[in-house]
């Protein structure tokens, strides 16, 4: 080959493989961009776990931010609410504190017009005082000038002074005086002397038992069946008052052995309502008439009273009431307080409460009531244990006899007068409606007259002002409960002598409830611890057949000796 051949073959050569490198090159990058897609697919699958774990990771961020958020919203929202109850506690407390300074502006104000009232009666007393003492130097005077001796004047001056002492009150009440020395003598003529200087010109007898009119033939009869019964009532009686109840309660008078109240097994029966509640009643025992509110009235030996029914007073707040029969017609009740205290109480057969005592929840038994079953078991008719007794002799001045509530200043003579044994030795332990139906066996206690605590005509409501006129001799009587939680305290109602005998008798009754009633309610005083009674128009305090204030009124005695044996009742 020749050299043109050679360099035309090389530069053909040389030309054709620069004409196939664009092509070649096309081909790499061809190839090249065959390959990259999968490449990338290699490269995003493995960034995808990483990218997944980065979302999950914001959610889960995103989802805290929102709990974060709701929880102080939540928080916010508890926030507002203390906020809106501290608020409303602070308006409660601040009305509360309104409240509580308008009841004690209110109790100010109450008690201002108290102490005003008290006021305005202790000088309309101080003047009643002051008039007395003046009345009194009068007849001082009076007296002086005719008891000095004048010629020819002796023998009037000494009938005047007969008829002077001829007027003593006390002696015109069937009273019976026996001074032991010149002492007594002159202290029971200065007693008489402010008694006649205090009391009205138309006052009653002090004693009620002075007070009763002469009864019929079967008063007679039952006064010789006690004395054929008792023959030691016709003994000759201390010259000198007892000093307590023990030394008043003899031993001769107190049971020999005290049985425990649910010591007789008995039968249990259904309870019968009051109306549908029938005892047996002496054969000349008569109702005379009915009223709605389960009250009756019985005539009885020439007497006329009223019987009630005091079982919805005891009954009041029980939790349970069951009742018994037992042997000798007579019957048992148990009425359960809350908390588990019992009162058990036993009848006999005429319905007279013969025991009566309150059983604590440790079994504890305290006697308020107890008197032999034997007394009753061949009674039959109603009689009055005090008939055979013969007059009381007040052997204590009328002030230590009688308490008059308007007439105290200090709250705690109630407390000591309350406490005063009986005025003379005791025969016996009577039953409570025995002390109910005698006025002799009452006259044994003294007695104290609330004339603060009185009644609008035909009315045995107590208005809310006349309340805290009862809170001295309340709290005399929680303070000698403390003492002796067997205390029995009797209520008595009184009215005045206008309008019907029977309507009085009934409108008494439910005057002494009322009083009650209070001292329950309002100052907590067991009602097993009280009885009550209306006597009506027969023991009047001012001797008057006209409208008068006086005579509507309640009094209070402590019978504790007369129903319970000393000993058991402390």
């Amino acid at each position: 080959m020749t050299r043109f051949h050679k360099r035309f073959v090389t530069r053909t050569a040389l030309s054709l493989s620069l004409a196939a490198m664009p092509v070649a090159i096309q081909a790499g990058a061809a190839s090249e961009a065959a390959l990259k897609p999968h490449d990338i697919q290699i490269a995003q699958a493995q960034d995808q776990p990483q990218r997944a774990e980065e979302r999950i990771q914001e959610e889960k961020q995103r989802q805290q931010r929102a709990q974060e958020e709701k929880r102080r919203q939540q928080r916010a929202q508890e926030d507002k609410q203390r906020q809106q109850r501290a608020e409303e506690e602070k308006q409660r407390q601040q009305r509360a504190e309104e409240d509580k300074q308008r009841q004690q502006r209110a109790q100010e104000d109450k008690q201002r017009q108290q102490r005003a009232e008290e006021d305005k009666r202790r000088q309309q007393r101080a003047d009643e005082d002051k008039r007395r003492q003046q009345r009194a130097e009068e007849e001082k005077k009076q007296t002086d000038r005719q008891s000095s001796p004048r010629p020819g004047k002796d023998q009037p001056a000494r009938a005047e002074q007969e008829q002077t002492r001829g007027d003593d009150p006390r002696q015109a009440s069937g009273e019976v005086v026996r001074p032991k020395s010149r002492e007594r003598r002159d202290g029971q003529r200065a007693d008489r002397r402010e008694g006649a200087n205090q009391r009205r010109e138309n006052a009653a007898p002090v004693l009620d038992s002075a007070k009763e009119r002469p009864r019929g033939n079967a008063a007679q009869r039952n006064g010789n069946a006690e004395r054929e019964r008792r023959p030691e009532d016709r003994r000759a009686r201390s010259a000198e008052p007892p000093r307590s109840d023990a030394a008043a309660q003899p031993a001769r008078a107190r049971p020999q052995r005290i049985e425990p109240v649910r010591a007789e097994q008995g039968r249990r029966i259904e309870r019968r309502s009051e109306r549908e509640q029938r005892w047996d009643r002496p054969r000349d025992a008569r109702v005379v008439r009915s009223f709605d509110d389960n009250r009756v009235i019985i005539n009885y030996d020439d007497r006329t009273f009223v019987e009630h029914y005091e079982r919805p007073r005891l009954t009041h707040g029980a939790s349970d009431i069951y009742y018994e029969e037992l042997p000798r017609g007579r019957y048992r009740e148990t009425i359960v307080r809350p908390g588990g205290v019992q009162v058990v109480t036993v009848r006999n057969r005429y319905g007279d409460v013969i025991r009566r005592s309150r059983i604590m929840p440790d079994g504890r038994e305290i006697i308020l009531v107890y008197v032999e079953d034997d007394y009753y078991d061949d009674v039959y008719d109603w009689r009055n244990p005090g008939a055979g007794l013969g007059p009381l002799e007040l052997l204590i001045p009328v002030s230590q006899y009688i308490l008059t509530a308007g007439q105290v200043n200090d709250p705690g003579v109630y407390y000591d007068f309350l406490g005063q044994p009986p005025v003379e030795e005791l025969d016996r332990i009577y039953s409570i409606d025995e002390v109910r139906r005698s006025a002799r066996i009452r006259d044994t206690v003294p007695r104290i007259d609330l004339d603060t605590v009185t009644f609008d005509f035909g009315s045995a409501a107590i208005s809310e002002s006349e309340i805290p006129r009862l809170e001295a001799v309340a709290e005399a009587m929680a303070r000698l409960l403390e003492e002796n939680p067997g205390e029995t305290f009797m209520i008595e109602g009184h009215t005045d002598a206008v309008g019907s005998e029977y309507a009085n008798l009934a409108l008494s009754d439910r005057r002494a409830e009322s009083v009650a009633e209070a001292l329950t309610n309002v100052f907590d005083i067991p009602p097993e611890n009280l009885v009550t009674q209306g006597y009506g128009e027969e023991y009047l305090k001012v001797a008057t057949s006209a409208p008068e204030r006086e005579n509507r009124r309640v009094a209070i005695r402590r019978i504790t000796p007369l129903v319970a044996p000393v000993a058991s009742a402390q």
